[in-house]
């Protein structure tokens, strides 16, 4: 059994049933054009939270087909109601380059993924560390500026924090599996797991990215006092994160 295939048995009865009603009308829609269905993102990694996570899948067709894409489109409401987001709808010629031009979102769908039907086309390619790190660090700096922007939108608020925090950590957290990928870490077996294991990995104090994954997860309610507090820690610690991450690549200095 795959870490993936683990955690799907994990999931409420509920999601299941809704994974496998939406099997059904894709296959239905899609016909013979369908080669396979993948379940990825938090449900295949273990951190989903029942009315809070969004399911995510791929479907994998053998040619791209704007006819069955509009009529998906047209059903597509009843299933986002479901928190099923827009699936990405990929051919193998789509795929093929993904290691090289998107790797970090490539090595979470090679690590962390459940084929609900047909094949699975993550079996082989690794992503170049280099390059992994690389749009480690751009997305790591990508997100620091969409944050500071939006929490001046936003006044600057506690209320804002709050929102914002969620959003920022749930983006990073795929920038930390990439880069204990690269430094020959083990996939750790959750969110917990990863952020516990931070300090051995960057060599750097990781707490403040933990706190607000205890946010994003409701585990904690820091007070309007502390928030701003949180924020700034939390951002000078991506930063440190962003300055310290072509280091781990072998041979770095």
């Amino acid at each position: 059994m795959t870490r993936g295939e683990a955690h799907w048995q994990t999931l409420p009865d509920e999601v299941q049933e809704t994974l496998r009603s939406y099997l059904k009308d894709v296959s239905a829609l899609f016909g013979a054009n369908l080669q396979a269905v993948i379940l990825f993102g938090s449900a295949a990694r273990g951190d989903f939270l029942p009315g809070r996570s969004n399911l995510n899948l791929l479907l994998l067709v053998e040619k791209q087909d704007l006819e069955s894409l509009g009529r998906y489109a047209k059903g597509h409401r009843r299933w986002a109601r479901e928190g099923i987001v827009v699936p990405l709808v990929v051919t193998e010629t789509d795929l093929r380059p993904w290691p090289e031009i998107f790797p970090l979102e490539y090595l979470d769908l090679r690590r962390h993924h459940v084929v609900l039907a047909g094949r699975d086309p993550f079996v082989q390619t690794e992503p170049d560390p280099n390059r992994l790190v690389s749009e480690c660090v751009q997305e790591m700096r990508g997100n620091l500026l969409r944050l500071r922007q939006r929490v001046l939108e936003g006044g600057a608020s506690p209320e804002v924090v709050q929102l914002l925090l969620p959003m920022s950590v749930t983006a990073l957290l795929a920038c930390l599996r990439g880069l204990a990928y690269v430094k020959g870490t083990r996939a750790p077996r959750s969110t917990e797991d990863l952020l516990a294991g931070l300090p051995s990995v960057i060599g750097i104090d990781c707490e403040a990215v933990t706190e607000a994954w205890r946010v994003k997860t409701g585990v904690s309610s820091p007070g309007t006092f502390e928030l701003p507090r949180l924020l700034e820690r939390y951002i000078a610690t991506v930063e440190q994160l962003a300055e310290r991450a072509p280091n781990l690549v072998a041979g770095g200095s």
